[in-house]
């Protein structure tokens, strides 16, 4: 066992609780059953759920007992979005979606040993349980007036949208979620999100009321928020996926090596395993060498190797570096690196024309005649290998897979061409 409430305290992961105190003593007694919830509201959990998926590994690893629970009843309902009503989707989808969290889950948690991991799946005692018996056992230990201070709850009632019963009642499942856990496993503490609040406390109250001699405990952490009042986990190309095939490793990768330097220190204290002296030395470094980005990068590696492995990080790694010209472009697989160049202004051609027209087109330079001033000066190269002459032309042989030339225009600045012809 370890201090865990002061080391989530340390890394910014300890926003709300109960009672702290409490709290802290049950856990340093442990080992403590806890669980978190996942709704399946999409194919693939976003990068906004690793901070929950980060805070059981790391409860886990100080010696308690984690149930992961994937929500295949809440997640065909929805919580209450603060703006509009979600769309509801069917059984089958549901249940798809069910397995693709699991399997996205359990790669991060340890199922054997003495704290071993345990996935659960709400639909389990819901399924069978009729309305009558819900809203005798369930909905009678439940206050509208409370259910009404929740702030989505409150934010929909202000809104034209209004909320429908249906999600009203979604915090009523929750709620049951907790109470079940509490009776199957002995569960006595329930971990999420600060927005999830409200729902964690309903499921103490619903506790408390059904199991008066029963000790239960809630946790929350913070939202992750970026400093430049954009949402976190978002992109130009919408949300960033853990799925390699809504967003690729390269642009899971991208997407932590771009952090603001504003906000790299705290999301390496939330999301990194790495001790506090490994990171209060990155956020030296930041703080001295900025332009260097070794915090981004350490956060970069860590989490794409969490999530996608070692060999995929690897080759993202390698992509990066052949790019700028630290490495042969013609080693990187053909999935690598059209992934890559993704990320990078491009156009599709259907066939190959002088090299500085292609400069042009895809805006690497305002003009033809700045292209061959690029040209001129020794700022133009393709595939990594500098352009010598204005009049050059690429060859069918130079497309990497057959399909894709690199241009770069001095150090930094990369485009890319797809051909398309046959």
């Amino acid at each position: 066992m370890t201090d865990i409430v002061d080391e989530l305290k340390w890394r910014g992961l300890f926003a709300l609780s109960t009672d702290e105190d409490a709290l802290r003593k049950a856990l340093a007694d442990g080992p403590v059953t806890f669980y978190c919830g996942f709704d399946p509201t999409a194919p693939s959990l976003h990068v906004g759920h690793l901070v929950q998926v980060l805070t059981v590994r790391r409860l886990q690893q100080a010696g308690h007992r984690p149930l992961a629970l994937v929500g295949g009843a809440t997640g065909l309902i929805g919580d209450p979005r603060p703006t509009a009503e979600r769309t509801l989707n069917d059984p089958e989808t549901v249940t798809g979606w069910v397995a693709k969290l699991r399997a996205q889950i359990e790669p991060f948690l340890d199922f054997e040993g003495e704290n071993a991991a345990v996935m659960v799946n709400n639909l389990d005692w819901t399924e069978n349980l009729s309305a009558i018996e819900f809203l005798r056992d369930i909905g009678k230990h439940f206050r509208v007036n409370k259910m009404l201070t929740k702030d989505s709850v409150a934010r929909r009632l202000e809104s034209s949208e209004g909320i429908s019963y249906t999600e009203f009642s979604y915090q009523l499942l929750q709620g049951m979620d907790f109470l079940q856990l509490y009776r199957r496993y002995g569960c006595t503490l329930q971990q999420g999100g600060s927005d999830q609040w409200g729902n964690l406390t309903a499921g103490l109250d619903l506790i408390h009321r059904l199991e008066p001699d029963a000790t239960a405990h809630a946790l929350a952490t913070p939202l992750m928020t970026k400093a430049d009042g954009t949402k976190f986990g978002k992109t130009e190309g919408g949300a960033v996926w853990l799925d390699p095939e809504m967003t690729t490793p390269y642009a899971f990768y991208q997407f932590w090596l771009n952090v603001d330097d504003r906000d790299i220190s705290r999301y390496m204290r939330i999301l990194s395993f790495r001790s506090r002296e490994e990171l209060e030395e990155l956020e030296r470094q930041t703080e001295e060498r900025p332009q260097a980005r070794a915090a981004q990068r350490a956060l970069a590696e860590e989490l794409t190797t969490l999530v996608h492995g070692a060999d995929q990080t690897a080759a993202v790694i390698a992509a990066s570096k052949a790019l700028f010209g630290q490495g042969d472009l013609t080693e990187l697989d053909a999935r690598t690196l059209a992934a890559a160049l993704s990320e990078v202004p491009h156009i599709q051609v259907a066939e190959l024309g002088p090299t500085v027209d292609l400069f042009a087109e895809v805006g690497l330079v305002a003009s033809k005649s700045a292209a061959r001033r690029t040209v001129k000066e020794g700022g133009a190269y393709v595939n990594n290998v500098k352009v010598t002459g204005e009049d050059a032309v690429p060859a069918k042989e130079d497309l990497l897979h057959g399909r894709w030339l690199v241009l770069r225009r001095g150090k930094k600045n990369l485009a890319a061409v797809e051909v398309t012809g046959g």
